[in-house]
């Protein structure tokens, strides 16, 4: 009885321990990464995310990171400064002894940096030549784009030589990648303005009136150009290459003047021409107006006149500067002009004026009828003046007739005069205008260059 009972015990432990024993919990391994920005040119950060399922530790391999191994459950973000090719290794574990390992592989790359140089061949000048030096790092493939050049594209990482031949600025774009990633980067090549050859002159001073000895100041204009070669046959020099010549001509004629200007890649050329005139020795004056003493002191109307620089001058613009120049003095009395005269510069204190500074003197016959003297010069005569031959057989004298005041009553009157450097001229009264303090006279005046 008691052996059978012990029997059916013993039967019961061991179905009872048979029923309990535990059973190994098993790992289901898994994680992701994630490239940060999916930037793969270092440094790159790579995200990881364990997804991993039954493991009690971890043991984590980050090859050729920063950090290379850790522990945690979660190991957060691996940093890479160096290109290559590396995995990322998990070995998972739990407490039944049961052990998964996953590993992936990544593939780091090197930090593209864009760059290239440009360098002009020889000189902007249309066409242009352009080399190109890539100095890009950490990248695979190039494609660049030349705007309006010749090729206008290239996939080389070093291309040949490009011409652009349209002025003006050309955009050259290089577009890098290393598979992954793309980057670009723009820079501006400028063409020169077509050659163009141009020029203007500029008549000296004195020779407004293009008679001859004839002096002209080049004034050149030409665009994109290096040097010049300008023919004048007939003028002094006839030929120059200078960039801006002063070109004589001493006798009458009818002239061409001729610039070639060059780049080195081409020549362009312009021409003018030009007529000198004979030399007359007659500089004219026309419509003067010449105020009275109250027009002038209040700077109304002048009534001093430089037959040098053809300017006139009132009381406010005589300086030491200008007062050797001034060669012709008006004075009026009243705007009911019952006393008028020209007097020499240097005696214009005498008639209420203030004296003007370094005062040349000029000789002065107001009035041919009462000079006492073998000048005379009708209107008819100065009107029909084209030269100096009749002002140069003058004998102009100052006498104490001859300066005498004048009116009104004839009109038109001449009044000779004589410059201190020897010049003669004749003075025609035109109108006398009745302004009260502004009253004025107006004058033609015709009177020897040289």
């Amino acid at each position: 009885m008691m052996g059978t009972a012990l029997t059916c015990l013993l039967g019961i432990t061991l179905f009872m321990s048979s029923c309990t024993k535990e059973q190994a919990v098993p790992i289901t391994i898994d994680f992701s990464i994630e490239v940060v920005n999916n930037d793969y040119s270092v440094p790159v950060l790579v995200k990881i995310t364990n997804k991993t399922v039954g493991a009690d530790t971890y043991d984590w391999s980050f090859e050729g990171a920063e950090t290379t191994s850790s522990t945690k459950q979660n190991p957060g973000t691996a940093v890479y400064t160096k290109e290559g090719n590396y995995s990322i290794k998990l070995t998972a574990m739990n407490r039944d002894g049961i052990v998964e390992t996953k590993e992936v592989a990544i593939v780091i790359n090197d930090k593209i940096v864009t760059g290239f140089t440009t360098a002009i061949v020889k000189d902007t000048f249309s066409p242009m030549e352009v080399a190109f030096t890539n100095t890009t790092t950490g990248a695979s493939s190039y494609k660049w784009t030349f705007q309006n050049g010749t090729p206008a594209t290239s996939n080389s990482q070093n291309p040949t030589n490009v011409i652009f031949t349209e002025p003006g600025d050309h955009t050259i774009t290089l577009e890098v990648s290393n598979g992954k990633e793309t980057y670009q980067l723009q820079k501006t090549v400028t063409v020169a303005p077509y050659l163009a050859a141009a020029f203007e002159y500029q008549l000296a001073f004195e020779d407004d009136d293009l008679q001859a000895p004839l002096s002209l100041t080049m004034t050149n204009n030409s665009v994109s150009a290096t040097s010049y070669t300008w023919t004048c046959i007939g003028g002094n020099p006839s030929v120059s290459t200078a960039t801006n010549p002063k070109i004589t001509f001493a006798t009458a004629g009818t002239y061409t003047l001729k610039l070639e200007a060059t780049n080195g890649k081409e020549t362009k050329t312009a021409t003018k021409i030009i007529t000198v005139l004979s030399n007359t020795n007659l500089r004219t004056f026309s419509n003067v107006k010449l105020g009275i003493n109250t027009a002038h002191s209040s700077n109304a109307t002048a009534a001093f006149f430089s037959t040098t620089t053809r300017e006139l001058y009132n009381s406010q613009e005589v300086n030491n500067s200008n007062g050797s120049l001034i060669d012709i003095a008006f004075y009026g009395l009243s705007a009911t002009f019952s006393f008028n005269k020209f007097i020499a510069p240097d005696q214009v204190q005498t008639l209420s004026f203030n004296a003007i500074p370094n005062a040349t003197h000029t000789q002065f016959i107001n009035s041919q009828e009462s000079c006492n003297c073998s000048s005379s010069l009708s209107v008819a005569q100065f009107d029909a003046m084209t030269t100096d031959a009749t002002l140069s057989n003058l004998t102009i004298t100052e006498t104490a007739g001859g300066l005498q005041d004048f009116d009104n009553s004839i009109v038109p009157r001449i009044v000779l005069f004589k410059t201190q450097d020897g010049r003669k001229g004749a003075i025609k009264i035109k109108s006398f205008i009745a302004n009260g303090a502004n009253s004025y006279i107006v004058v033609d005046i015709k009177v020897m260059k040289e």
